[in-house]
């Protein structure tokens, strides 16, 4: 026999050690797609993100707080003159805030900030007071209205335009900001410079855009993944709400109960349900806004039921899911429509054990959905960035990824 001939093999041998399988683990698809979505958002900067045209106002410290919500006439009631007006300034639910004498950032004006004050007003003045005392009260003073509601302040954090989504996507949802100023840098006068402020949707919506394979992908389920906050066991539960830890409201609540649960948990919105738990509709802060806008000082000891009346009509609806659903389905909701939250209800898994369709089973918010697609450990915290940039920076538009 030839020695350097191979020995031959006996062929039912080499056709079963061929069908062996594998002794590693497959790599589940939804986490390799996970995977490449981050690095996505650590290969891009904010800049990628923004619209191709959008505006941004600024509000200094030293306005009253009825400036910035122009006042109507004097014999409008107060209420009115603390929300925008859609003629001045038309879909603006937040702005950055600018201390004119230190020429520096100094935070956000947001929705909550006038939901606190309403709060204020309403509990703590009479009308006469109130339409006297929001014409000196400045902007800079909200702060002090949020120590004597005993409410925390909203963070100061910020990043530069240049940084890469991924570290925006950690400081938004380690603070459980729904935006985040995006600051430069004045090489001239040493200043900082407020460029844009990147929200939870627009980052989100990014994503769906520019990763739309690694979004087919995503197949588990919100509830295996923990997204959103569900209604706890009866063990569990501390408090006579049976939905807890979720704040809900009725169609026969009033306003004001539903602006101080807003106020005191610092939340943006309540499902409205059914004496069995049925989620029948949602409240939101905006829509105290817009309640008030054009009602009465008495407007907020109106039932929600007479409040959705008043409603706009281009509300957009309750977008509703179930905790069976999957992510990826999610994300391409939000590439569809606007989406900021999401009601969880139950579905027909939970009917077959003894639950009820369409019953109030979680609340899912865009905090909770970017928290579970970057992979961010639990809340630490963040100091602000204090490094100054070599240049005022100008957006790069030549390789921006397409986004709306």
């Amino acid at each position: 026999m030839n020695p350097l001939s191979s020995p031959r093999r006996n062929p039912s041998t080499r056709s079963a050690r061929r069908r062996a399988p594998s002794h590693l683990p497959a790599q589940d698809t939804h986490h390799v797609a996970l995977h490449s979505i981050r690095s996505f958002l650590k290969g891009r900067t904010c800049y990628d993100a923004f619209p191709i045209s959008f505006r941004l106002i600024i509000l200094d410290t030293k306005l009253s707080v009825k400036k910035p919500f122009i006042a109507c006439s004097s014999t409008v009631s107060i209420l009115p003159c603390l929300c925008a007006s859609s003629n001045h300034l038309p879909g603006v639910v937040s702005a950055p805030l600018w201390n004119s004498e230190k020429s520096e950032f100094a935070g956000m004006l947001t929705v909550l900030d006038i939901i606190h004050l309403i709060q204020h007003y309403y509990r703590t003045a009479s009308y006469d007071y109130a339409a006297a005392d929001v014409e000196t009260f400045r902007l800079e003073s909200l702060r002090e209205i949020e120590k004597s509601l005993g409410v925390d302040p909203p963070p100061l954090l910020r990043k530069y335009p240049y940084s890469s989504l991924y570290e925006a996507a950690q400081v938004l949802v380690q603070t459980h900001a729904r935006r985040l100023p995006l600051l430069d840098y004045d090489t001239e006068t040493g200043h900082e410079v407020i460029v844009s402020t990147l929200t939870q949707y627009r980052l989100l919506k990014f994503i769906s855009i520019n990763c739309s394979k690694e979004i087919q992908q995503l197949h588990h389920p919100l509830r295996k993944l923990k997204i959103g906050t569900y209604v706890q066991s009866s063990d569990s539960n501390p408090t006579d709400n049976p939905f807890y830890p979720i704040a809900t409201a009725s169609l026969d609540t009033t306003v004001f109960d539903v602006v101080h649960k807003f106020s005191e948990l610092s939340i943006s919105a309540v499902p409205i349900i059914d004496e069995n738990g049925i989620v029948v509709n949602l409240y939101e802060t905006v829509d105290v806004i817009t309640l008030v806008r054009s009602g009465s000082y008495q407007s907020l000891d109106l039932t929600i039921s007479e409040a959705l009346k008043q409603r706009s009509p281009d509300f957009p609806g309750v977008v509703i899911c179930t905790a069976h659903d999957s992510l990826g389905t999610l994300l391409q909701l939000i590439k569809k429509r606007r989406v900021h939250r999401l009601v969880v209800v139950e579905g027909e898994e939970e009917e077959k054990k003894g639950g009820k369709k369409g019953r109030l089973l979680g609340i899912i918010t865009l905090s909770d959905v970017l928290r579970c697609v970057i992979g961010a450990s639990p809340p630490e915290p963040i100091e602000p960035s204090t490094s100054v940039p070599q240049s005022l920076s100008t957006p790069d538009t030549t390789n921006t990824p397409a986004a709306s």
